[in-house]
C-alpha cells in the first residue's frame, strides 16, 4: 500500500464499520469508542474500555436510570456530542450495564461504505435473531428473509418491514426478557434500515425496548425528527481530563500534560492520541513541543504508522473488511481464503481490530482505522477487493452489481445495465433516493452518450415526480442533452421537464403538449424500467388534465393512454382515471378494486402508489383507510426520502382532516406541506394546500383570509389556464357567502363552475359541490335548478359511491322541494349510519331540516336539531354557521349564549321571530333577503317590522341598531 494520508479525525468519526449484531463478546469500540473517557488509547490492545470510565459519572447515573426504566416501558434516547467527545464509549459502558441488568444487547454500528447498501445496519440486529423471526407470522417472516437477502423472496417496502421488526422485538421481550439495541454512528447507517430503526425509536414504549443511539453534533440522522429524548456528551472538565493522562501516561510532565489538556480542551480523543504524536524526550520536558499540535494532522500519521507496519495480507484482510462492511469474517474466508483469524492477528495485536471468534465478526476499534485503510491503500488494491467481494454475491444480486460498480475503472455498460436494474427495484421498495443515486452511477458507467442521456433523463424524472429534486432537474437535463442531443425528447426528459413547467410558469398547455407527443413517440419495452417512466409519464399526464379542468384535455390522455398501452381494471393508472378523474360518473366500477388497494396499503413497497391510491380515494371516500400509510409517507419524506410523495402526503391528510373534523390539525399539515413546496419549488403542487386552509377559513368565518386566498387562486391559474383554480375559488367564496346567509352570492359563484343538472366529467371536483348549489339555489328561489341537480347527483349513482355522499344527496333533494318538508328525505340524510364521522356535512343538514321545522312551527323538534347542530359547530370552530343556528334557536323561543343584546333584554316587547327580523334589518339586508335567509315571504317580513317599530319605538329601519343597542324604550300606550 501507498502511504495515502488519512482523512481528518473530525471527520473520520463517521467512516466506521459494523461491530456484532449482538451482544456476544461485546462488539466494542466499534464507531467512535476510541475517543472514551478511559477505554483505551487507539493503540492500547488492552482491555481498559471494560473499566472505570473518567469523568462521566453522571452519563452514566443517566444511562442507568434509563435501562431501568426501559425494564418497565420502553424508552428510547440519544447521545450527542462532538467528535471524540466519548460517546462510543459510553454505549459500551452502557451495553456492559444493560447485560448486567438482565437486557439481551443488540449492537449496530453504521458504515459509510454500506450507506447504499438496503437494509446493510438492520441485518446487524435481525442477525441473532434468526430463531425468533421464523416464529413469526408467515408475511412477517417472509418480509424479514427478504431484508436478509434470502433468495428468492420478493422486495418489501420499509413501513411493512418496520412493523415486522417491532413485532420481533416484543415477542423477543416477552420471552427472554428486556432488549437493549445500542447505535453508533446513527448518520452512517443505509436509509432504509435508519427509517425502519427510527420507527422502532418512535414506539419503544409499546414493549420492554431500549433504543440508545450516539451521533455526531449537527448531524442529521434518523432521529432528528423523532421527537425522543437527546443528552448532549460533553467534554471532560479539567480535572477529569488531568486525570485521564495521568492515568494512561504516567511518565508524561506535569507540563506537558498541562499543554495535551489546554489543546485538547476536554476532548478525550484528542487526550488519548495527541502523547502518541510526541517522543519520548518531549513527554518528559526533555525536548521542544511543536508551536501547534493539530489534531487532524497528528492522528494521521498516527494511524498511517501503524497501518504501514502491518503485513501485507494483514493490510489486504482488513481492506476487504472495509470493502464489505458487514463485519462477517466468513466472507473474508470465501473471498481470500486461507486462515483469516492468523492474518487478522497482527491487527487484532495492534489493538486495531477487534476479532470474535465464536460469532464470526470483525469491528474496528475505532473510526480513523477504517478510513485510514481505505486512503492508505491504492486503487488497484481497492479494485481487487471489490471484485474478489463481488464473486461471493449471485448473479443479480445488489452487492454484486454494487461491488462490481465499485471495481469499473471506466466505462462498462454490462455493469450500467445491472445497476440500471438495481435501481428500479430500488425505487420499488421505497428508496427513491438510492434509485436516482444508482441511475446516475449506472450513467458514469455508461460508454455511449445515448445510454447516459437516457439515465441522466430518467433520474431528473424520478428526482421531479418523486424526490423533491425539482430544483436539480434542470442541470440534469442539461446533461442528459449534452450526453444525448438526439435523445432530448425522451419520455423520462419529457416527464422531468413537464413536471417542472407547471410547478414553475404552470405552463399547462405546453407541458400537455410535450407529454403528448413523448408518449406517441416512446415504444415500450416488455416491463422493466420502460414499465416504470412510462406509468410516470402518463400520471404526470393525468395531473396536468386534472388541473386544467379542461374536455378536450381529458380526451387526449385517454386516447394516448389507450394507444400507449392496454390497460386492465385493475391497474392503478386505470383506478385513478375513474375514481379521481371522472367520480361522478364512472367511480362505481372500480370501487371494489380501490378497496382492495386501500386494504393493502400496509403492505404496499412504494410510496409513489401508496399517494396514488389515496388520490384515488380522496373523492370516493377512501381517505380514512389510508391515513396511516399516508402518515408513514410523510415520516419517509421527514427522513429525506419521497419529498414530493410526503408534500401530496400532507395534503391528502389535510383533506382528511378537514372531512373528518379534526380541524385543528388541518393547519399544521398545510403549514409543513406548503413550506416544503416553497423550499423545493413546487408551486402547483402548493395550491391544494392553499385551498384547504383557504376552505377551513371560509367555514370558520375568517372571511379575510377565505377572499384572499380564492383571489389568489384565480389570479395564478386564470392567466395558465388551471380551470380547477377556479373551482376551487368558487368553492372557497361560496361556503363563505353560505356561511353568512349570503345565498344570492353564494348561487353566483356556483352558477360560475356549475350548470344545473350537469355533472362535468372533466372537473371532478363539481362532485364536492352540489349540497352548496342546492341550498343556495333553492334559498334564491330557484328550486327547478336545485331539483334538476339534486336529480342529476340521484341518476348518476353518486349516492351508492360512499354513505356521505348518500346523506348529501338525500339532503339536497330535500332541500330543494319548494312548499313541503320531505321528512323522509331529511330523517334519512340525518340518521345516515356513522354520519357523524363528517360532522360538517352533518350539522348543516340538521341546521337546513331545523330550519323548515321551525317555520312550520314544529318547534320542539327543530330545537332538537338546531341544537345539535349549533353543539357541532361550536366544536368546530364554524363561527357563521355557529350563528345561523343560534339565530334559529332564539326564533324559535330558546335563550342562546349572550347573542344579541336585544335577545336578553326585551322578550317581552318583541316575538322570538320579530327580534329575529329586526336584528336582520339592523344589517341593512333587505326584506327580500331576510325573507330568504329566513324562509319567509317579503310580505311577512315587512309585516314583523312594522309590528317591532312601535315595540321599539321607533319609525324607520335606521332607527333599529340603536334601539336594539341601547337602553330598553318606555313601552308607549
Amino acid at each position: 500500500m501507498s502511504s495515502l494520508t488519512p482523512p481528518a479525525a473530525e471527520d473520520a468519526e463517521h467512516l466506521t464499520g459494523p461491530g456484532g449484531p449482538d451482544d456476544a463478546g461485546d462488539s466494542g469500540d466499534a464507531g467512535d469508542s476510541g475517543d472514551a473517557g478511559d477505554s483505551g488509547d487507539a493503540g492500547d490492545s488492552g482491555d481498559a474500555g471494560a473499566g472505570r470510565l473518567v469523568g462521566r459519572s453522571a452519563e452514566l447515573a443517566l444511562l442507568d436510570g434509563f435501562f431501568g426504566s426501559a425494564a418497565v416501558r420502553g424508552r428510547a434516547l440519544v447521545l450527542t456530542g462532538e467528535a471524540g467527545v466519548g460517546k462510543s464509549a459510553l454505549l459500551d459502558a452502557a451495553a456492559r450495564r444493560a447485560r448486567e441488568a438482565g437486557f439481551q444487547v443488540l449492537r449496530v454500528v453504521g458504515s459509510q461504505f454500506e450507506v447504499s447498501v438496503s437494509f446493510a445496519a438492520l441485518d446487524q440486529v435481525l442477525g441473532s435473531l434468526a430463531a425468533e423471526i421464523a416464529e413469526l407470522a408467515p408475511w412477517q417472516a417472509e418480509t424479514l428473509r427478504a431484508v436478509r437477502g434470502v433468495p428468492d423472496e420478493r422486495p418489501t417496502e420499509l413501513l411493512a418491514v418496520a412493523g415486522a421488526v417491532q413485532v420481533l422485538l416484543s415477542r423477543k421481550a416477552a420471552g427472554s426478557g428486556p432488549v437493549a439495541i445500542v447505535i453508533d454512528d446513527v448518520a452512517w447507517l443505509d436509509r432504509p434500515s435508519a427509517i425502519v430503526l427510527g420507527t422502532v425509536a418512535r414506539y419503544t414504549h409499546s414493549a420492554p425496548v431500549a433504543l440508545l443511539a450516539a451521533s455526531r453534533t449537527g448531524d442529521e440522522s434518523f432521529l432528528s425528527s423523532t421527537g425522543i429524548p437527546v443528552h448532549e456528551v460533553r467534554p471532560l472538565d479539567e480535572a477529569a481530563a488531568h486525570e485521564l493522562v495521568a492515568e494512561r501516561f504516567p511518565a508524561m510532565a506535569p507540563r506537558v500534560r498541562q499543554r495535551l489538556v489546554a489543546e485538547a480542551a476536554g476532548n478525550p480523543l484528542a487526550l488519548l492520541e495527541l502523547p502518541a504524536t510526541l517522543n519520548e524526550a518531549q513527554r518528559q520536558e526533555r525536548g521542544p513541543l511543536p508551536a501547534v499540535l493539530p489534531l487532524p494532522e497528528r492522528l494521521k500519521k498516527v494511524f498511517a504508522v501503524r497501518i504501514d507496519a502491518l503485513p501485507e495480507r494483514t493490510r489486504e484482510l482488513l481492506l476487504l473488511a472495509v470493502l464489505d462492511g458487514s463485519g462477517g469474517l466468513h466472507i473474508l474466508e470465501r473471498a481470500l481464503g486461507g486462515d483469516v483469524l492468523a492474518g487478522l492477528g497482527p491487527a487484532e495485536q495492534a489493538g486495531l481490530v477487534r476479532v470474535d471468534s465464536a460469532t464470526g465478526r470483525l469491528a474496528f476499534r475505532h473510526p480513523l482505522t477504517r478510513s485510514a485503510v481505505m486512503d492508505l491503500s491504492t486503487g488497484a488494491e481497492r479494485r481487487r477487493g471489490h471484485l474478489a467481494l463481488a464473486r461471493e454475491f449471485p448473479a443479480g444480486s445488489e452487492h454484486r452489481a454494487r461491488h462490481l460498480a465499485d471495481a469499473a475503472t471506466g466505462p462498462d455498460d454490462e455493469v450500467a445495465a445491472l445497476l440500471h436494474e438495481v435501481a428500479y427495484r430500488t425505487l420499488r421498495r421505497g428508496d427513491a433516493v438510492g434509485a436516482i443515486t444508482t441511475l446516475l452511477r449506472a450513467s458514469d458507467l455508461s460508454s455511449t452518450g445515448a445510454a447516459r442521456g437516457r439515465l441522466l433523463a430518467e433520474a431528473a424524472c424520478l428526482g421531479a415526480n418523486i424526490t423533491g429534486d425539482l430544483r436539480n432537474v434542470h442541470a440534469l437535463l442539461d446533461n442528459a442533452l449534452l450526453a444525448d442531443p438526439v435523445g432530448s425528447g425522451s419520455l423520462a426528459a419529457a416527464t422531468a421537464a413537464a413536471s417542472r413547467l407547471v410547478n414553475g410558469e404552470g405552463d399547462v398547455d405546453t407541458a400537455h403538449r410535450l407529454l403528448v407527443g413523448a408518449i406517441r413517440n416512446h415504444a415500450a419495452g416488455p416491463g422493466g424500467a420502460d414499465d416504470d417512466i412510462l406509468d410516470e409519464a402518463l400520471l404526470t399526464l393525468l395531473m396536468v388534465c386534472f388541473h386544467s379542468g379542461r374536455p378536450e384535455l381529458w380526451q387526449l390522455f385517454d386516447t394516448e393512454a389507450a394507444v400507449a398501452r392496454v390497460r386492465s381494471p385493475g391497474h392503478l393508472l386505470s383506478v385513478l382515471r375513474t375514481a379521481f378523474g371522472d367520480p361522478a360518473h364512472a367511480a362505481p366500477a372500480v370501487l371494489d378494486v380501490l378497496d382492495g388497494l386501500v386494504a393493502d396499503l400496509h403492505r404496499e413497497t412504494d410510496p409513489r402508489r401508496i399517494v396514488r391510491t389515496a388520490v384515488a380515494a380522496a373523492y370516493v371516500d377512501r381517505l380514512p383507510g389510508c391515513r396511516s400509510a399516508l402518515r408513514r409517507v410523510v415520516d419517509d419524506g421527514r427522513d429525506g426520502g419521497a419529498i414530493t410523495m410526503a408534500i401530496e402526503a400532507f395534503f391528502l391528510l389535510a383533506n382528511d382532516a378537514y372531512f373528518s373534523g379534526q380541524w385543528g390539525d388541518l393547519p399544521k399539515l398545510t403549514e409543513e406541506g406548503l413550506r416544503w413546496c416553497t423550499r423545493y419549488n413546487y408551486r402547483l403542487t402548493a395550491e391544494p394546500g392553499r385551498f384547504l386552509r383557504g376552505l377551513l377559513a371560509a367555514a370558520q368565518g375568517d372571511t379575510a383570509t377565505a377572499r384572499r386566498t380564492a383571489d389568489r387562486l384565480v389570479a395564478w391559474g386564470n392567466p395558465r389556464g388551471l380551470g380547477l383554480l377556479r373551482v376551487y375559488a368558487a368553492h372557497i367564496r361560496a361556503l363563505s357567502a353560505l356561511g353568512e346567509a349570503d345565498f344570492e352570492n353564494a348561487y353566483a359563484h356556483l352558477r360560475s363552475v356549475i350548470t344545473p343538472g350537469e355533472l362535468p366529467a372533466h372537473l371532478p371536483h363539481a362532485l364536492w359541490l352540489f349540497l352548496d348549489f342546492a341550498e343556495a339555489a333553492a334559498r334564491t328561489g330557484r328550486h327547478a335548478e336545485a331539483a334538476a341537480h339534486a336529480a342529476a347527483v340521484r341518476g348518476s349513482g353518486i349516492p351508492a359511491v360512499s354513505p356521505r355522499l348518500a346523506m348529501m344527496t338525500d339532503a339536497a333533494e330535500a332541500i330543494a322541494v319548494p312548499d313541503a318538508i320531505d321528512h323522509e328525505l331529511f330523517r334519512r340524510a340525518v340518521g345516515t349510519p356513522d354520519a357523524e364521522r363528517w360532522p360538517f356535512e352533518w350539522a348543516r343538514i340538521r341546521l337546513a331540516y331545523g330550519e323548515r321545522l321551525r317555520r312550520a312551527k314544529a318547534g320542539t323538534e327543530a330545537r332538537g336539531h338546531l341544537d345539535a347542530a349549533l353543539g357541532t359547530f361550536r366544536r368546530l370552530g364554524a363561527e357563521p354557521w355557529s350563528a345561523r343556528a343560534a339565530n334559529e334557536l332564539r326564533a324559535s323561543g330558546i335563550p342562546v349564549g349572550t347573542a344579541a343584546s336585544g335577545a336578553g333584554r326585551r322578550p317581552a316587547l318583541l316575538t322570538p321571530q320579530e327580534l329575529q327580523v329586526a336584528q336582520l334589518a339592523a344589517t341593512g339586508l333587505t326584506n327580500k333577503q331576510i325573507a330568504a335567509q329566513l324562509f319567509l315571504s317579503p310580505r311577512t317580513v315587512a309585516g314583523h317590522l312594522s309590528n317591532a317599530f312601535p315595540k321599539l319605538n321607533v319609525t324607520s329601519r335606521a332607527g333599529l341598531r340603536d334601539a336594539l343597542t341601547g337602553p330598553a324604550p318606555e313601552r308607549t300606550a
